[in-house]
C-alpha cells in the first residue's frame, strides 16, 4: 500500500512538472514571438520614416531647381527675366537673392550680401532692448577692424559707426548698408547676369556645380569714386 502512495505520488510530481515545463516553454515562445513581432514592427516604422525624411528631402531640393514641374519652371522663368530689369527686383525676391548669394559664394564675397541680408532684419526689431545687443552682434561680425566677415567701407563710414554703437537706432547701419547695396549693384550685380547660374535659369538647364574662385578682395572703395557716401545722414 505504502509502495502505491510514493509510486502515485511521484507520478503526480513528474506530471506537475512536465506542466510546468510545458507552460514555460509555450510562455517563453510566445514572449519570443512578441518580441520579435514588436522589434519587426519597429524596424518597417523607421524605415518608412527615413523613406518618408527622403522624399521631402529630394522634394525639397528639387523644388529650387527649375524643370522640376511646367508651371513653376514657367513662374521661374518670368521672375528670372524680372531680375535682369534691376538689382532692386533681384534682392526683392527670394528665388533672385537665393541665387544671388550663391553667385557671391563663388567668388568668396557674400559677407556683402551677408551684412545686407543682417541690416534689413535689423531694421525690423520690434523690442527696443534688442537693438543695442543685435546692434552689436552686427558690428564686431561686419564692421570692426579684422571683422570675420569684414565688409569693405570708407575709413569714416566706419568711424561714424563706431562712434554711435553704444547708443544705436534702427537707423545706424543705412549708410553702410547703402554704401555695399551700391557697390554689389555696380560690380557683382554685372558679373551675376552673365554668370552661369543666372544664364541657366533663364535657359531653364539643371544647376551645374560652381567654380569657386578667390578675389584679392571683394571691392576697394578706389574703384568707385562716383559714388557718394551716405555718412550725412548720420550727422
Amino acid at each position: 500500500m505504502e509502495t502505491s502512495l510514493v509510486l502515485f505520488s511521484q507520478l503526480n510530481m513528474c506530471e506537475s512538472k512536465e506542466k510546468t515545463f510545458f507552460r514555460l516553454m509555450h510562455g517563453s515562445g510566445k514572449e519570443e514571438t512578441s518580441k520579435e513581432a514588436k522589434t519587426r514592427a519597429k524596424e518597417k516604422r523607421t524605415r518608412l520614416s527615413l523613406l518618408a525624411q527622403k522624399a521631402e528631402f529630394h522634394t525639397d531640393i528639387h523644388s529650387d531647381r527649375p524643370g522640376h514641374s511646367g508651371k513653376e519652371t514657367r513662374v521661374l522663368l518670368e521672375e528670372a527675366k524680372k531680375w535682369g530689369e534691376s538689382f532692386d527686383k533681384l534682392l526683392s525676391h527670394r528665388d533672385g537673392l537665393e541665387a544671388f548669394t550663391r553667385f557671391l559664394k563663388t567668388e568668396f564675397s557674400e559677407e556683402n550680401i551677408e551684412f545686407w541680408k543682417a541690416c534689413e532684419d535689423f531694421k525690423k526689431i520690434k523690442e527696443p532692448q534688442q537693438i543695442t545687443c543685435k546692434a552689436k552682434a552686427i558690428f564686431e561680425k561686419f564692421i570692426q577692424n579684422d571683422a570675420p566677415q569684414e565688409v569693405n567701407l570708407d575709413f569714416h563710414t566706419k568711424e561714424v559707426i563706431s562712434k554711435s554703437i553704444t547708443h544705436p537706432t534702427l537707423h545706424s547701419f543705412d549708410a553702410a548698408q547703402s554704401r555695399v547695396y551700391q557697390l554689389m549693384e555696380q560690380d557683382s550685380y554685372t558679373r551675376f547676369l552673365k554668370s552661369d547660374i543666372y544664364l541657366d535659369l533663364l535657359e531653364g538647364r539643371p544647376q551645374r556645380p560652381t567654380n569657386l574662385r578667390r578675389r584679392s578682395r571683394s571691392f576697394t572703395c578706389g574703384e568707385f569714386q562716383d559714388v557718394k557716401s551716405d555718412v550725412a545722414i548720420w550727422l
